[in-house]
């Protein structure tokens, strides 16, 4: 039941918003390590991108249960047990041995930290959504943004300064080894547990309410094989039937099923009639294409600038620094901008900075400066921030507030699962395009020089498209704009 006594807003978010800085840190901290981690593990790219795949996936898909969680469970005890939860995956994945074979439980050890966030972070809106008046929302939802936002955002950066040599902080040794980039948010998330059960409150009443086990399962089952079929273009191509096509199709229809039985069940796993709400339908939508051009050319870059730049761990972090920071001092003003002009202006000038910023990286070859791809990559963030937590806010208001845990549950879900399936689509692109225009073994024995011409073509090829498909995310983006209503908050 509710605390009676008179809880502390402010030591609560803090302590939630902690606990989120380790979370977020944990979605996008492998994306500069992805090379290191391939050969450590004699691993390819798809193999590779399977650790951030697969995070997604799971995040997105304990995110339902986590409106369930919300509502049955203690708050205190809920982020408790999800604090412990992200320790122990952070744990495995931290310790796994560098071989091939134990590649699995690297993914495993992501598998359950993602879980822990999946539970942590719709809480956080649920919880600001219970704590703070509407008129109150926006800057919390922008202080919420400077973490959430800012931290996924700096976690490629960070972890190039970590891999690039040893570090001492405070007496402690940070190795440039790959499992260095873990001990940061394990840290951060200790702090985190350790202050919860002093300075947590249960914000929300719990209700006795019923699992329904048929629900959980046909939304793990079709979300894991919609993936599955993804993550397995890269290897086997979209003609495969059997691993590719089957996969998806299945998921597809399971998921349909899904939604199905959700609108026939009195007290639904996830309620999807939040959806017949126009405007929460049409930020939701807008927010996953924003989030799909974020991801696209975030989690692409640092293998670019590795792989065909040639860039150490640590100066790629550096070219991607000033779009953390210019996330992160961006999503608190966006949170003040969006009471005072509203979610449709603060929408048409994010979008189509975002699209300005995405136009120049269709032609990156490789020879672009870094300064170039680091100023157009801070104006691209900034344009996400202007749209990230304003089209969040402007979704959850257009929603009752007893309904605000079904419609955080709803909105992450599809922004979790849009993540690892563009993730998933655009590392299949790249690959399929690198495989298709590979120079012929007979030129590497012949010409080696041309040989390694062609192959960096061939890459660049890959990068491009991929860079192009995020392009288009983001003027679909502003296509939606269009049709949200221009006041302040949905109603």
């Amino acid at each position: 039941m509710n605390e009676k006594r008179p809880y502390n807003r402010g030591l609560i978010l803090a302590v939630l918003m902690i606990a989120a800085m380790s979370g977020a840190l944990m979605q996008t901290s492998l994306g500069t390590a992805l090379p290191t981690l391939m050969t450590a593990f004699n691993i390819d790219l798809s193999t590779a991108q399977q650790a951030t795949t697969w995070f997604l996936l799971v995040n997105g898909m304990m995110i339902p249960l986590s409106a369930y969680l919300a509502n049955r469970i203690p708050t205190k005890m809920l982020h408790i047990v999800s604090y412990v939860l992200l320790l122990i995956g952070i744990s495995l994945s931290m310790f796994t041995p560098e071989r091939q074979d134990m590649w699995w439980l690297f993914v495993a050890g992501r598998i359950v930290a993602a879980m822990a966030v999946g539970i942590m972070m719709p809480m956080l809106q649920v919880l600001i959504i219970n704590m703070y008046k509407p008129e109150e929302r926006g800057t919390a939802m922008g202080l919420m943004g400077l973490v959430v936002g800012m931290s996924p955002a700096i976690g490629p950066t960070l972890t190039g300064w970590i891999l690039n040599k040893d570090h001492n902080i405070l007496g402690l040794t940070l190795s440039s080894d790959w499992r260095s980039i873990f001990v940061i948010p394990f840290i951060i998330i200790i702090i985190a547990t350790i202050l919860a059960p002093f300075l947590l409150k249960d914000v929300m009443e719990t209700k006795k309410l019923k699992l329904d086990v048929t629900s959980l399962v046909m939304s793990v089952a079709g979300f894991g094989l919609f993936l599955w079929g993804f993550t397995n273009v890269a290897a086997m191509g979209w003609s495969d039937f059997g691993q590719v096509i089957l996969p998806i199709v299945a998921g597809v229809l399971l998921l349909a099923a899904f939604a199905w039985r959700q609108l026939k069940l009195p007290v639904p796993f996830l309620d999807i009639r939040v959806f017949a709400k126009k405007e929460f339908t049409i930020s939701t939508v807008a927010l996953l294409l924003a989030t799909m051009a974020m991801y696209g050319v975030e989690m692409m870059l640092p293998t670019y600038l590795q792989n065909i730049r040639g860039l150490s761990t640590l100066d790629s972090g550096i070219t991607l620094m000033w779009g953390a920071l210019f996330m992160g001092f961006m999503s608190p003003v966006a949170g003040i901008l969006y009471n005072k002009v509203g979610v449709k202006v603060m929408c048409y000038f994010g979008f189509g900075i975002l699209a300005l910023g995405t136009v120049p990286y269709v032609f990156l070859n490789a020879t672009t400066p870094t300064i170039v791809i680091s100023v157009l990559y801070a104006l691209r963030m900034a344009g996400i921030a202007m749209v990230m937590m304003p089209l969040t806010t402007a979704a959850m208001s257009a929603l009752p507030d007893e309904k605000g845990a079904d419609g955080t549950a709803a909105n992450n879900t599809l922004r979790q699962v849009s993540s690892s399936v563009v993730v998933a689509l655009l590392t299949s692109v790249v690959q399929n395009v690198i495989n298709n225009n590979t120079p012929s073994a007979s030129l590497k024995a012949s010409d080696s020089i041309a040989y390694a011409g062609q192959m960096m073509n061939a890459s660049m090829d890959g990068f491009q498209t991929a860079f192009l498909i995020s392009l288009i995310f983001a003027v679909l983006g502003f296509i939606f704009v269009f049709f949200m209503k221009s006041n302040k908050e949905a109603n």
